[in-house]
């Protein structure tokens, strides 16, 4: 299998679950290292009982031979299945150490003692910090703020929740950057004028940070006006945003398997009264920002089709019925059913009316435009290399963000991309076809225009894979060089580039 996707030119990434066991105990079934060395590979608490914080059984990856068992393992992959990446389940529950040591004798391989070039293998988890381990209760695990420097990536959860609005663990409701807050309230109670238009401002910096790689040393005008570096700016929890030191060691994305799908989220937390059409052009600006952003994106499978679970929040065991992905793309699965009970009971309120309301349910030509604009987002990201910039110092010299400060534009990011010119001092050239790049996130529910000193003059043009795209929407872009100022549809994301022969 791993060879024929490899032969499509697919790369196969394996989801490993190091932090736990299914079995426990002499007697289990299911247990099998605890009757090889009873207690070893198992992590205790005080009282002598088995952790359980990570679902069951937690392993304790701090003990020489769980470690061992892990490299083995990855190896193993690697080597005989020729495994081109790991995705760490609960990565922050595994030991730093054990992550270096992996990393490193997986880079070790090579093609000509291997058949694996270990150097192109990427791995990356789930850095959350929590249980036994979190603080580093256990030694230095692999959390979000102890990989800096690792290259090692880890989930960027700041991001997913600034686009979004909240968390998986809050309101449903909670708006966010593209779902409305502010401009097209839902209902819920998200406080004052003034608590909504500072939360706002707090979304775009957190969603601009992510998009410069989530470096924490990366220096932008923040909402406030201030020159502040990406470790500056807090979460509502009081911790960094920022906490890389290269753009790899973040994987940026807005839906995974777990929780609801992104489709779900928008249809949950926007206006019941929007049309679904407005939906999906939302689903789309989500999955645009990730697509453009200076970091690893990562992409629900279903996402580019508005895939829908009937909003399951956790469908691990809800079978096909609420799995379905419909490659036909005649039915986004919305709609199926209401979600079962254990996860989603205390939602049913909120989630039968939509349920039943059939103007939430996308049309065949909804799902085949959302595919095109996903193709299209995705030719942009792959049509120069500014978009996919490989350090920290490259980042922070090239990428700015032009509509900023306390008077900016509500709802609308605005970064520029700058490449040098081969034989002058300053910046290196990167791109032999574009100098210079534009691109407008416009969340709000209307057109709008943003003028500033640092495009005037220029020679932009919408990028042609957008010219030629299938959405007459984002054909309405414009640039007005005089003025340097842009015109951009509703939920809309326009990019704009500056070809060299001009």
């Amino acid at each position: 299998m791993v060879q024929a996707l490899n032969r499509v030119g697919l790369r196969v990434v394996l989801d490993v679950v190091y932090n736990h066991l299914h079995g426990s105990g002499p007697f289990d079934v299911n247990s099998v290292l605890d009757k090889i060395v009873p207690g070893y590979y198992l992590r205790r608490n005080k009282n002598g009982l088995i952790e359980n914080s990570t679902c069951i059984n937690n392993t304790a990856s701090e003990h020489f031979m769980v470690e061992r068992l892990i490299i083995d393992d990855l190896l193993h992959w690697a080597v005989n299945y020729k495994v081109d990446g790991f995705r760490f389940d609960l990565m922050g529950h595994i030991m730093k150490r054990t992550m270096l040591k992996a990393k490193s004798a997986l880079q070790a391989l090579s093609k000509e003692r291997d058949a694996v070039d270990g150097s192109s293998i990427y791995i990356y988890g789930e850095g959350w910090d929590f249980g036994e381990v979190a603080n580093n209760g256990r030694g230095i695990n692999a959390s979000q703020f102890n990989l800096p420097g690792t290259g090692i990536g880890s989930f960027n959860d700041r991001i997913r929740d600034a686009v979004l609005g909240g968390s998986p663990f809050g309101h449903p409701l909670q708006q966010g950057f593209v779902t409305g807050l502010l401009l097209q309230p839902n209902g819920h109670d998200h406080g004052t004028e003034a608590d909504m238009k500072l939360m706002l401002a707090s979304s775009k910096d957190h969603i601009q940070i992510g998009m410069a790689g989530n470096l924490r040393d990366f220096i932008f005008t923040n909402s406030d006006g201030k020159e502040v570096k990406g470790s500056d700016v807090l979460t509502y929890g009081g911790t960094p945003v920022a906490y890389t030191l290269s753009p790899t060691e973040t994987v940026n994305y807005v839906s995974a398997h777990d929780n609801e799908t992104l489709f779900d989220v928008v249809s949950m937390k926007t206006p019941m009264d929007i049309s679904v059409s407005d939906r999906c052009r939302i689903n789309h600006l989500a999955t645009s920002i990730i697509a453009l952003s200076q970091a690893i994106p990562f992409f629900h499978c279903g996402d580019e089709m508005l895939r829908s679970k009937s909003l399951d929040r956790d469908s691990y065991n809800s079978g096909d019925w609420f799995n379905r992905l419909d490659f036909t793309y005649n039915s986004n699965n919305w709609g199926v059913g209401l979600p079962p009970k254990e996860k989603n009971e205390k939602n049913w309120p909120l989630i039968k009316p939509r349920l039943a309301d059939p103007s939430f349910k996308p049309s065949r030509s909804h799902i085949l435009a959302a595919v095109d604009n996903f193709l299209d987002v995705l030719r942009i990201r792959y049509s120069s290399p500014l978009f996919r910039l490989r350090t920290a110092n490259a980042i922070q010299q090239r990428v700015r963000f032009l509509n900023t400060g306390p008077s900016s534009i509500p709802a609308v990011i605005v970064m520029s991309i700058e490449d040098g010119y081969e034989g002058v001092p300053g910046l290196t050239q990167l791109d032999p076809i574009y100098s210079y790049t534009v691109v407008v996130f416009n969340a709000s529910p209307v057109e709008i225009s943003f003028a500033s000193p640092e495009t005037r003059a220029r020679a932009l043009q919408l990028h042609p894979v957008q010219a030629m795209s299938g959405d007459d929407v984002v054909k309405n872009s414009v640039y007005e060089a005089s003025s340097g100022s842009f015109t951009i549809p509703a939920r809309t994301t326009s990019v704009f580039i500056e070809p060299r022969d001009s």
